[in-house]
């Protein structure tokens, strides 16, 4: 088997390297000053991979003295361009930093221009060693793409294979793939059928792996580990990243636990780690639910981020692929003063059961939310209007809301939600049902309370 590699400035991933660990700025381009701060700060704090939006012409300079920044201060962390439509744009930054992230569909309505317009990209970035990321999400496949093979998994790997062919028919090879959705059944499922289809063409790129919008806080970690730990565990995946709608810096110590547990020796890992497979005690409780597989699971751990990182890793992916029916988390974590908390007693334990099933898409306890980390293009207060949403429709039950931070891009990721809120700038928002528009122009302050109206209208 031909496993490939892709050389992203100094860095090399696939083929058994270690797995390198990705966020994305969200700070606007044309402010420099603050994007180098920024990267800065990503820098310091681990980061190998970092990503900043390239929405059009105008950002192609401010992105080149970003970069040019952050190396004369010592860094040399590779810079990704990400570009949604403009073929003309990634053509313009490929010289400039070491990746340009796209999805060629979105280069011109017709397949064909569309395939002219990445052979061009492909050839400049030849010259300047470049590497290319094609990125597909779940909410963003395409017309011609929904029209001949569905909106699947499955379709999301062929048009993937698609691309692959064509980079490979233009002789380039520095290439990344990635199928990412905020269902994580759909996501663990559509890289499963691109890793077989590469292995059965003899040609195996290395995959980005990631649950994207997956929100934030407990619920986007546990998502995410989840989602990302169900590939590792196979061998599938080469960089990961963890999208929160945070500070982007809270990404990557969730994605150095994912390449430190599956870059390295298990064993070692666990040693390392303070969480030993000694503290848990599985036991098969199956008369509990007839003919289902339930277990109980100990654990001690060091802190309450390891605890939820281990309990997401552990039984994600038997809960996901459904080999088991349900799993009971007791034992105990210290929390950061130093106590001793009982997960049963604090009902902790419950709780990250409730997570756990939800984000397995096992079993849903409130609405799913789905949510942007933000970016350059975001163009109102993302963080603020997801809390807000989250206050006013936490009550709910059996809806997916999505909150996404600009028309560009938005309302073609919300492949999985009932509803949307999305920020139009301005200090304004619009408010879809599925894809449809059905408010526009709503005073941010006026909107979460809008969008609940609506909900409750159609329950």
């Amino acid at each position: 088997m031909k496993y490939l590699t892709a050389r992203i400035g100094d860095l090399t991933i696939g083929n058994g390297e270690r797995i390198a660990v990705q966020t994305m700025c969200n700070t606007h381009t044309s402010d420099v000053v603050a994007t180098t701060t920024q990267c800065i700060s990503m820098c310091e704090a681990g980061a190998d991979i970092i990503r900043i939006t390239c929405p059009g012409l105008p950002d192609v300079e401010p992105l080149r003295k970003i970069r040019t920044n952050i190396r004369d201060l010592g860094y040399d962390v590779p810079i990704v361009a990400d570009i949604h439509f403009s073929s003309k744009t990634a053509i313009a930054v490929a010289p400039f930093v070491d990746k340009v992230r796209i999805n060629p569909g979105n280069f011109h309505p017709d397949h064909e221009k569309a395939c002219s317009e990445l052979a061009t990209l492909l050839e400049v970035c030849k010259d300047y060693g470049t590497a290319v990321r094609i990125g597909l999400n779940h909410g963003s496949l395409g017309k011609r793409i929904t029209d001949k093979y569905g909106n699947t998994p499955e379709a999301m790997a062929l048009a993937a294979m698609e691309w692959i062919e064509l980079c490979e028919a233009q002789s380039f090879g520095n290439l990344v793939v990635s199928l990412k959705s905020s269902n994580t059944v759909v996501m663990v499922e559509a890289y499963r059928i691109l890793d077989r289809m590469m292995k059965e063409k003899n040609m195996v790129y290395p995959l980005h792996l990631g649950v994207t919008e997956a929100g934030n806080g407990d619920s986007g970690r546990i998502k995410s580990h989840v989602g990302i730990s169900a590939l590792l565990e196979e061998e599938i995946g080469d960089t990961v990243r963890v999208s929160l709608t945070e500070d982007p810096v809270a990404e990557i110590p969730e994605g150095q636990y994912l390449s430190g547990r599956y870059s390295t020796d298990e064993q070692d890992f666990f040693e390392s780690s303070l969480h030993h497979f000694e503290d848990l005690d599985y036991h098969d409780d199956s008369g509990l639910s007839g003919e289902g597989r339930n277990f109980v699971a100990t654990y001690h751990s060091e802190s309450r981020e390891q605890l939820l990182r281990d309990l997401s890793c552990d039984w994600g992916p038997d809960l996901l692929d459904r080999r088991i029916d349900s799993v009971k988390i007791v034992g105990d974590y210290i929390d950061k003063d130093g106590r001793i908390v009982d997960l049963e007693a604090s009902g902790e334990g419950a709780y990250f059961e409730d997570e756990l099933m939800q984000a397995c898409r096992r079993r849903f306890y409130k609405p799913e939310y789905i949510a942007c980390p933000g970016c350059g293009r975001t163009m109102y207060d993302l963080q603020g209007a997801f809390e807000a949403v989250k206050e006013k429709t936490s009550h709910l039950r059996n809806v997916v809301i999505a909150v996404m931070g600009c028309v560009v891009n938005g309302p073609g990721e919300m492949a999985d939600a009932d509803w949307g809120y999305v920020g139009e700038g301005n200090g304004k928002v619009s408010i879809y049902k599925g894809r449809t528009p059905v408010m526009m122009h709503v005073p941010e302050a006026e909107a979460p309370g809008k969008l609940l109206e609506l909900i409750e209208k159609e329950l």
